[in-house]
């Protein structure tokens, strides 16, 4: 999401924003600050033009400013669409949310839809449907046939794409309608809903009329980077899943030894350690898992881990 594509509603002030853009394009964030601070004092409830004032001051060094301008951002936005709270916690000014604000996922998704597979296949060298599948196929059996599998945050159905000729009903839920739309192009899915992960059984929009325990697989591609503490998408994985039903997902690697940590791509990153005691905590007994590299970021390789689980009895 680019802030400064929100106007403030005064024409001077978003001049000065465009003006705040331009020097911040030439790397002088000082000077764009100084701009954005006079644009927002013609327009001091603009949420967006404070975000982008944080994000000057960071970009010129000066983190208690910055810490200012995104708490201004919150006071004006509770809902955090513009995740000023993990940008609080990422510069040491917050503490680190357990979850990411669902507006800021939502709205980070409903923007991206247009153009995320040309995106994530072409310039981020995005693997993890394709490598999630092996591994369900060599795990599960090469000719495994599913009665129902339940793709969680299925996006625009890359994942969905991998199992659909394997399922004899494929239900897909996304947080984003944009992403969603796009997934029902591809006419593979049985069933298409809107679902946060972030919520419980009975909020998140899983269930509802829908049965409990109706899946024998349940997947979560690329999806848990944006949960902070696992237990609760692990618990409805549990509830959707039958009994002897499987759980396969992938992760951001945490390189230390447990826990989760926020990283500066405003994902999560999870420990092995931590995944596991999570899974167990939520009825599932690991069964296997594998350390990748599941896409890349700024040119650079991102390491994850991708796990199969099955649910006790």
């Amino acid at each position: 999401m680019q802030p400064l594509q929100l106007s403030s509603g005064d024409v001077t002030a978003d001049r000065r924003a465009d003006y705040a853009r331009m020097l911040g394009e030439g790397g002088d964030f000082a000077a764009a600050a100084e701009l954005m601070e006079q644009a927002l004092e013609l327009s001091p409830c603009w949420a967006a033009g404070w975000f982008q004032l944080g994000e000057y001051r960071l970009k010129a060094n000066d983190r208690d400013g910055a810490a200012k301008a995104y708490r201004q951002v919150m006071a004006l936005d509770p809902a955090d669409v513009f995740a000023a709270s993990l940008k609080l916690a990422i510069i040491g000014a917050g503490e680190m949310p357990q979850q990411p604000p669902s507006r800021y996922v939502e709205a980070l998704f409903d923007e991206y839809a247009d153009r995320f597979e040309t995106s994530l296949i072409e310039k981020l060298d995005y693997r993890v449907p394709k490598l999630l599948a092996s591994m369900i196929f060599a795990h599960l059996g090469p000719q495994r046939n599913f009665s129902r599998v339940v793709d969680l945050g299925c996006g625009t159905g890359l994942m969905g794409v991998e199992l659909a000729g394997n399922a004899s009903a494929l239900e897909g839920f996304d947080l984003s309608s944009a992403m969603l739309a796009k997934a029902a192009e591809k006419g593979i899915y049985s069933l298409l809903g809107e679902a946060d992960l972030s919520c419980d059984a009975d909020s998140c929009g899983l269930f509802g009329e829908r049965k409990r325990a109706r899946a024998d697989l349940v997947t979560a591609a690329d999806v848990l980077m944006y949960l902070g503490n696992l237990s609760g998408v692990f618990s409805l994985a549990r509830e959707l899943l039958a009994p002897g039903g499987h759980f396969a997902f992938s992760v951001e690697r945490h390189a230390g030894p447990q826990g989760f940590a926020l990283a500066h791509s405003l994902r999560y990153q999870h420990s092995r350690a931590y995944v596991e005691g999570c899974l167990g905590e939520n009825g599932f007994l690991p069964m296997a898992s594998e350390e990748t590299v599941i896409r890349k970021d700024g040119g650079k390789p991102v390491s994850g881990m991708l796990f199969i689980a099955a649910r006790s009895s």
